[in-house]
């Protein structure tokens, strides 16, 4: 495969580290990373020296924005290091839709002034794959990324359907993001995923923390979408993230896949705000901001869910595990008396615990968010992507989903509870790049924030 040399050429002149070594690509050298005479080695044999960093010997280090007109593959055992700044483009004009598939290691290096950007050319929901992660991936960072555009549906050539992870068969998209190593690891910080087809992020397996992040506006109307889709197999930190216009659901947490050699999931999501979701779903009824299925059994506390289609639910049959489960307090706030309706205790599947705070009437208990825009002809059971019959509004960055004083969700959530992973999670590879520039200097260390007793996030 043409993929295949390139790649192998690649990893001839990383493992020389010859400057003078040069791979030949169509795509703008996604490749490059010392061949311009920008990326000096400054004669020595142990790392590779950008404008910004020192990276180990046989890294891949992209620089420079690149446009992409096929997929990529970063094999097993080698890391690809992407820099502040730097915008990966797709093309949407391809025959078999481009996918960066991570076999080895990935780590996007974003900052808040210069992220990391994932985009395709024509900026539509799937006009690309995803970034879909291999068995035998170890670390994942994505620290200050804006991935969008993705949730294409793979054909059989595709990379991802070739190292057989996600799809078996191919009936639907790719998930924007999706991490499946059980025994790897992975971090999404300060991201915006936003605009992609199908779900924002699918988990199978890994231990993983999930803060400050936004997603928004994900799904379509013919097959769902979720932003959060765990399955058995994690060890998951997830807090203060806004998700604002799911399609389905908010979160869909599962122990769908669990056996003998994957474990149960373990998964505390705390803090987070969940905005206008579920209106979406015309093929069946279920989701609208959480969904519990199949043995779950979550630490689910001190979120915020504002004007969405239904409460916490589960199935009637194979639902979640709620005696080793702690769902509440949360707070639920309806502006309308539908939706009120739909996430009382009456409600067909609701999980409910009197430990909440629930809207009893249209209005009662608002949040206060310090600035939102809710669509005037908001109707949470619309089931069309049409702003003109109740959809949400499309997201806007100037929005902010804090609290005012005053708000009665400043209080009332509790701090007892234990993460998953209290300490954080150390990614080696981050800890073997040393920068030169201070203002991207970066930790190795990720750890979700301490819960507050305030409900939802403060982004």
């Amino acid at each position: 495969m043409k993929l295949i040399k390139k790649i192998a050429c690649l990893l001839a002149v990383a493992a020389t580290a010859l400057v003078s070594a040069s791979c030949e690509n169509d795509n703008i050298n996604p490749y490059e990373y010392n061949n311009n005479g920008g990326n000096q080695n400054q004669g020595s044999t142990e790392v590779l020296t950008t404008k910004i960093a020192e990276y180990p010997v046989g890294s891949l280090v992209w620089t420079k924005d690149t446009t992409l007109t096929e997929s990529v593959e970063i094999p097993v055992g080698t890391s690809l290091y992407i820099e502040p700044g730097v915008t990966v483009t797709c093309k949407s004009d391809v025959q078999v839709p481009i996918e960066i598939v991570v076999l080895g290691n990935l780590y996007c290096m974003g900052t808040a002034e210069h992220p990391v950007t994932f985009t395709s050319d024509t900026k539509k929901p799937e006009d690309w794959g995803g970034i879909i992660c291999g068995y035998n991936s170890e670390e994942v960072v994505l620290n200050h990324v804006d991935l969008a555009y993705a949730g294409a549906t793979p054909t059989e050539s595709s990379a991802s359907f070739q190292n057989h992870l996600f799809k078996s068969t191919i009936d639907g998209g790719v998930p924007a993001f999706h991490f499946c190593n059980v025994n790897g690891k992975f971090v999404m910080a300060n991201c915006f995923i936003h605009d992609n087809y199908n779900d924002q992020t699918y988990f199978t397996g890994g231990q993983g923390v999930i803060y400050n992040c936004i997603f928004a506006d994900s799904g379509n109307a013919t097959d769902g979408g979720e932003a959060i889709n765990v399955k058995a197999g994690c060890k998951l930190d997830i807090a203060n993230n806004i998700i604002y216009n799911a399609c389905t659901n908010a979160f869909k947490l599962s122990n769908a896949g669990n056996s003998e050699i994957i474990p149960l999931t373990q998964l505390a999501a705390y803090n987070n705000t969940i905005v206008n979701c579920g209106w979406r779903r015309a093929k069946n009824k279920k989701g609208g901001s959480i969904w519990l299925e199949k043995a779950i059994a979550p630490t689910f506390v001190n979120n915020l869910v504002y004007d969405c289609r239904f409460g916490l639910k589960q199935p009637k049959k194979d639902g979640a595990d709620l005696e080793h489960s702690t769902i509440a307090p949360n707070y639920y706030f309806a502006s309308t008396e539908t939706g009120v309706k739909q996430m009382s205790k009456d409600a067909d599947m609701i999980i409910w615990n009197d430990n909440d705070i629930k809207s009893n009437v249209a209005g009662q208990f608002n949040p206060l968010f310090r600035n939102f825009r809710q669509n005037d002809k908001m109707n949470i059971n619309c089931e069309i992507d049409n702003v003109q019959q109740g959809a949400p509004l499309a997201f806007d960055r100037s929005w902010n989903f804090s609290l005012q004083q005053g708000s009665p969700a400043l209080s009332g959530g509790v701090t007892s509870f234990r993460r998953v992973s209290p300490n954080g999670i150390a990614f080696f590879g981050m800890k073997k790049v040393t920068f030169l520039d201070n203002s991207n200097d970066q930790n190795y260390y990720f750890a979700a924030p301490a819960p507050t007793t305030r409900f939802g996030a403060a982004l």
